[in-house]
């Protein structure tokens, strides 16, 4: 947190409209453009120039009418560590507790921005791990993964895939996943497609729950999403990739399969 605080106000704002322009270019399906995207923000509100917005777009290697085929290229603002795409889009996977997937995204709310990470397993698509807070910081996923870690226990290296986001890219997420033996996989700068399960999680929760209102307090988001995840998503939602079933009921009938073998 220390480390943080010191960091510039500039660099700081610059994270979090970075945060903004990710969410409205995912949500446009990857088409959109800075003038698009600009126009996003200014519909909630920031003041930002489409420059300074096209900047920052070019500086995390995104722009509009990206495909599954990346261009070579060389991109500035390099993150301090970034690993290979080692997951490379192999969704479907034989068993549980092996490859996790990860990301953010925002919620809005009267009271500011709430932001949500989660980890997933591909195994059955359940949410594993979860984490909210109103600042978009390294220990918003540290966190998620920890309850992951937590939930789970698992006995042989996990492979977890995120973006090259900042809090993907940092010592501090290197340093958490080298402790918990996990192995770090990133998908490749500029590419949605890459962490499409993650994705697919978020458009289902806006689509399913949030459904684009704006939530009087962080609080009525935080109760209204755990709920979601939780008590439908987990548990009662039936899953294509899960056999049609709910992701947890999918696993304990898999588990008690095996054991009977």
């Amino acid at each position: 947190m220390s480390v943080l605080k010191k960091r510039p106000k500039r660099q700081l704002e610059d994270e979090r409209l970075m945060g903004l322009i990710k969410h409205s270019w995912l949500e446009s399906g990857c088409v959109y453009g800075y003038r698009k995207v600009t126009s996003d923000l200014k519909d909630l509100g920031e003041a930002c120039s489409k420059h300074r917005v096209a900047k920052l777009m070019k500086l995390e290697g995104i722009k509009a009418q990206v495909g599954y085929k990346k261009h070579k290229g060389h991109y500035s603002g390099k993150p301090a560590v970034v690993a290979d795409n080692v997951l490379d889009r192999q969704f479907t996977v034989a068993k549980p507790n092996r490859y996790w997937v990860t990301d953010i995204t925002y919620i809005r709310t009267h009271e500011g921005w709430l932001y949500l990470a989660v980890v997933l397993d591909l195994y059955s698509r359940a949410v594993v791990g979860w984490s909210m807070s109103s600042r978009m910081e390294s220990e918003l996923v540290t966190q998620a993964l920890l309850a992951a870690v937590w939930r789970r226990k698992p006995k042989k290296q996990v492979l977890i895939h995120s973006d090259q986001g900042s809090q993907f890219t940092g010592y501090e997420w290197s340093d958490f996943l080298t402790e918990h033996n996990l192995k770090a996989s990133m998908s490749r700068r500029g590419n949605c497609h890459d962490n499409a399960v993650a994705e697919s999680f978020f458009q289902l929760l806006k689509r399913e729950r949030i459904k684009r209102k704006i939530y009087t307090t962080r609080e009525h988001a935080r109760a209204d999403i755990f709920d979601y995840i939780e008590m439908f998503y987990n548990s009662r939602r039936k899953h294509g990739e899960a056999n049609n079933m709910p992701p947890l009921a999918y696993e304990k009938l898999e588990k008690f399969k095996r054991k009977s073998v």
